[in-house]
């Protein structure tokens, strides 16, 4: 793949061209070239395109495709097309298939149906057999055949010893455990935060303790065991404390939050839209400004789309029988920058979650293999099902304004 990127403006930390607008001539999949004005003279592609900027490109790290078993809500080769036209040239998928991604063969076959496409895919196996909480899963055979981390998908491991064995045993491979923040004695079969929102509209709450309590016990376990925790999709003000005391204390601890959590409240739920129904549920203002600021400071160093697809038969039904989740990848990007600094936004989406999750990183340098995003970081429109490409429609941001577009990506010897 040959082509030359015209007037691009880099945001790229770790490159000599950060904040500098510049061509770039890629050559054979390699960035060749990087100057302010370079001549077509070999006819190459041309790549212009209103106020263009070029990052390193972006990875997610918790996306679910539903295949195998759900291929209605979506399949892998249009997930990572979605992923592609979303500025997201890698994507870690969740085992939330049916039968769950607990052993090799079937880690095996989510890793070959993404062969030749522009965006990477990273499998995360389960942590325990069938998602149960009651047995370790085959965690070493699943990294060797490319699981790059392990989680039962928004199922908490109930069992204190088991997450216990599971960070000690995980030490062996340096593999990366993931423990979904919630306490289901206390959350219960609530459906929504519980606050004045929940009361209002006489919804079965969901109290920020049960998160908290749990991220607790966690960090508990690790202090003890060792070893490296992610804990995704944190939500309250009260578990971004705890998070950074922990790694104040030198604890290997990351976490992430979900983009919806930095943009939106409880006060979405008047409408009763199922869309809005999403675990750890929306909160408070106040967590809000609290996940915010996490961001910022450092304390979360991940952000995820937390793209979930549910097919509208269950979605579109009432609020307490409709499924949790909510698509994100589309959204993701445009939401988001009207909250964060753009700087701050990119790093959590490239050099963090890559560092983490053990992915190689490439800066935007000559010589570089070319992994790009590309974006215009001003464009605003509201976003509609027109904007959707996933085959389930369940966005939570359905109707809202955002700010900014991903063009595309270079990656993988491919443009989208």
């Amino acid at each position: 793949m040959n082509l030359l990127i015209k007037s691009a403006t880099i945001i790229d930390p770790s490159s000599p061209f950060h904040n500098k607008k510049q061509d770039i001539l890629i050559e054979n999949g390699k960035i060749s070239k990087i100057s302010k004005l370079i001549e077509n003279t070999n006819n190459y592609k041309e790549i212009k395109l209103d106020n263009l900027h070029v990052s390193q490109g972006w990875f997610d790290t918790s996306v679910c495709f539903g295949e195998p078993g759900f291929e209605e809500r979506e399949t892998i080769e249009n997930g990572l097309n979605t992923a592609a036209k979303s500025g997201f040239t890698a994507v870690a998928v969740n085992p939330n298939t049916f039968p769950v991604a607990d052993n090799k063969s079937a880690i095996e076959f989510i890793k070959n149906k993404s062969n030749n496409s522009a965006t990477s895919l990273y499998p995360i196996g389960c942590l325990t057999k069938n998602a149960k909480s009651e047995d370790l899963a085959e965690l070493f055979d699943m990294q060797n055949s490319g699981a790059i981390a392990f989680s039962d998908y928004n199922t908490p491991i109930e069992n204190a010893n088991l997450l216990k064995i599971a960070l000690q045993y995980a030490q062996n491979f340096d593999a990366l455990v993931l423990s979904f923040p919630q306490d289901n004695s206390i959350a219960q079969n609530g459906l929504v935060n519980e606050h004045i929102n929940s009361t209002k509209l006489g919804l079965k709450g969901m109290p920020a303790i049960a998160e908290e309590l749990q991220i607790a016990r966690d960090l508990f376990l690790l202090e003890y065991t060792g070893g490296k925790l992610h804990i995704p999709t944190i939500s309250t003000a009260k578990s971004v404390k705890l998070i950074k005391d922990a790694k104040k204390n030198g604890l290997n601890v990351t976490c992430s939050v979900a983009a919806h959590h930095l943009v939106l409240t409880d006060d979405e739920l008047v409408n009763f839209d199922s869309n809005t129904k999403v675990l750890p549920p929306l909160r408070t203002s106040k967590d809000v400004k609290a996940l915010i600021k996490g961001v910022n400071d450092g304390v979360i160093d991940i952000i995820t789309s937390d793209h979930n697809p549910i097919d509208i038969e269950h979605k579109k039904v009432e609020y307490s029988t409709a499924k949790f989740g909510t698509i994100g990848l589309e959204s993701l990007f445009g939401a988001l920058n009207k909250v964060l600094p753009l700087e701050t936004l990119i790093t959590c989406l490239t050099t963090k979650p890559k560092n983490r999750f053990g992915i190689k990183n490439t800066s935007i340098k000559e010589n570089e293999e070319a992994c790009l995003t590309l974006f215009n970081p001003d464009y605003e429109y509201e976003f509609t099902v027109n904007d959707i490409y996933s085959t389930s429609k369940n966005s939570i941001f359905l109707n809202k304004r955002m700010k900014g577009k991903a063009y595309g990506i270079i990656s993988n010897n491919k443009i989208i």
